[in-house]
């Protein structure tokens, strides 16, 4: 991929395997002035080989060269525009990175005592306190590692709640088609049952789809809210008392925050235990396989089920509580991933309760822009004001044979990350865009014209778009058999299979 602007790029830089040149090695290795031990004296003598046969030999310059050029194509929230939807890549402020990399916050050790971390306990409970008052709820944990693991834990708490009252027939969950995906697994590793409630025709889920599996099974609804089409549930205060009353809890996959902060509380509107995904909403950073953070928020009614240990204040003194005979245990090392959750806080402290509130219009702002200027070119399967993203379909395109896969392929060569496709599952070749507050209006309209050009060419030229992209050196690869069949270790060719 390449950045905007350099529309001439080609990708075309051969393997280092491809680049070696016998005897021209990087560095000269001498004979050592220590005594040498034979491998095979310490490692089993069959995973030791004298030699690899074609490993590659290159100066310190090519190589050095090679992974510089490899690194300037990598794509990155610090060099363009994410549109991913439900997945937001949004910027992560530097401060936030130096204010969570302070000597006494990194190096500090786990296992300290009590009173030798009372800062890093205060930044805890005052980052718990501002999450609790920004869902409108009691109490938080910063425990769970990801936002995935907080909605197994929000879970096993509902379960052990309706356990402590003699509920245990309360076993079924609800979960909407428009949720987001990880909900249904999350109830089941917990044994519940899942049942799925169909959306209505305008993309929201309505109190009267919802009654028929209301009863003393009843465990919780999962709400997300937005929900993965952009869309705001006007109804969920009904969905909520109608699941109270039906004596069920609320669990509200808080993921799409950064639409609601600091306008509306969850809380507010009925909902029970809700988890944030601090990297949507937050900026604190996502991907690369962590560390994460997604604190859980939860009313009173649910606070003696808190894995342990929680944080209580006494004045000016903070400590360790482990004294919760109905906590459902531990569920982290320690107490969370501080430094992804110090991000957090700071990026609180940095924009105050006014300027939480102005990122959640902006977000709207920009979903809404994009949204209004693209819906000329492509189809909009619930054409009406969203929230945080925005969900296109390429129904218009069919008619050429592109395709909404083909769609994303071709925004590479235009120097963009393609959004989010295929999902929500409820719409058939959907195109998930999310802007973020973080983007410009010139980044916007950039990559409204590469959406506009594609969709030209999707009807004068479609061969451009379906044979997409046409800058890489491997442009479509069978991602399939990528997945079943990997091939992770290099082998000469001559020994290939």
């Amino acid at each position: 991929m390449s950045t905007p602007g350099r529309s001439g790029l080609i990708f075309d830089e051969a393997l280092l395997f491809e680049r070696s040149r016998v005897d021209r090695p990087g560095i000269p290795l001498e004979d050592p002035e220590v005594p040498c031990v034979d491998p095979r004296e310490v490692i089993e003598p069959k995973l030791v080989r004298d030699d690899i046969e074609g490993f590659p030999e290159l100066s310190e310059l090519d190589v050095v060269r090679h992974f510089t050029r490899l690194s300037q194509w990598n794509y990155g929230i610090d060099s363009g525009f994410y549109p991913l939807g439900s997945c937001t890549m949004k910027y992560n402020p530097k401060l936030n990175d130096l204010a969570a990399q302070l000597p006494g916050l990194v190096d500090l050790h786990p296992l300290a005592p009590e009173t030798a971390i009372q800062g890093t306990l205060a930044l805890a409970h005052e980052l718990e306190e501002a999450l609790a008052e920004i869902a409108g709820l009691d109490r938080v944990t910063l425990q769970p590692a990801a936002g995935a693991q907080a909605e197994l834990v929000g879970m096993m708490m509902i379960r052990a709640y309706h356990r402590s009252r003699g509920d245990d027939q309360r076993v079924r969950v609800l979960i909407p088609d428009t949720a987001h995906g990880t909900n249904p697994a999350s109830a089941a590793l917990t044994g519940m049952e899942i049942a799925e409630v169909k959306s209505g025709a305008d993309g929201i889920l309505h109190p009267e789809q919802l009654a028929p599996l209301l009863d003393e099974r009843t465990s919780a609804l999962m709400l997300t809210n937005p929900n993965t089409l952009g869309l705001f549930e006007t109804h969920a205060e009904e969905l909520a008392e109608r699941v109270h009353a039906a004596g069920g809890l609320v669990y509200l996959d808080g993921a799409n925050m950064n639409a609601l902060m600091g306008v509306a509380k969850p809380g507010h509107m009925g909902v029970d235990v809700m988890h944030f995904n601090l990297h949507k909403t937050f900026s604190t950073p996502h991907g690369g396989g962590g560390p994460g953070s997604g604190p859980l928020a939860v009313r009173n009614i649910l606070a003696p089920f808190l894995p342990t240990p929680v944080i209580h204040r006494e004045g000016d003194r903070y400590r360790l509580d482990n004294e919760f005979p109905y906590s459902i245990g531990r569920v982290h090392a320690f107490f969370g991933n501080a430094g992804i959750y110090l991000r957090a806080l700071a990026y609180i402290r940095t924009l105050g309760a006014a300027g939480l509130t102005e990122v959640t219009q902006r977000a709207v702002l920009n979903a809404n822009y994009l949204l209004a200027r693209l819906r000329e070119q492509y189809d909009v399967p619930h054409d009406r004001r969203v929230m945080h993203e925005c969900v296109l379909t390429d129904r218009r395109q069919q008619a050429t044979g592109v395709t909404t896969a083909d769609i994303a392929k071709r925004l590479m060569d235009y120097g963009f990350h393609p959004p989010t496709i295929y999902f929500p599952l409820v719409v058939h070749g959907a195109l998930m865009i999310e802007p973020t507050e973080c983007e410009s209006l010139e980044s916007l309209d950039a990559f409204i014209e590469a959406m506009e050009r594609i969709a030209n060419e999707a009807a004068t030229s479609p061969e451009l778009v379906t044979g997409a992209p046409r800058r890489p050196k491997v442009r479509r690869l069978d991602e399939v058999r990528a997945a079943r069949h990997p091939r992770l270790r290099w082998s000469a060719p001559d020994a290939e299979s």
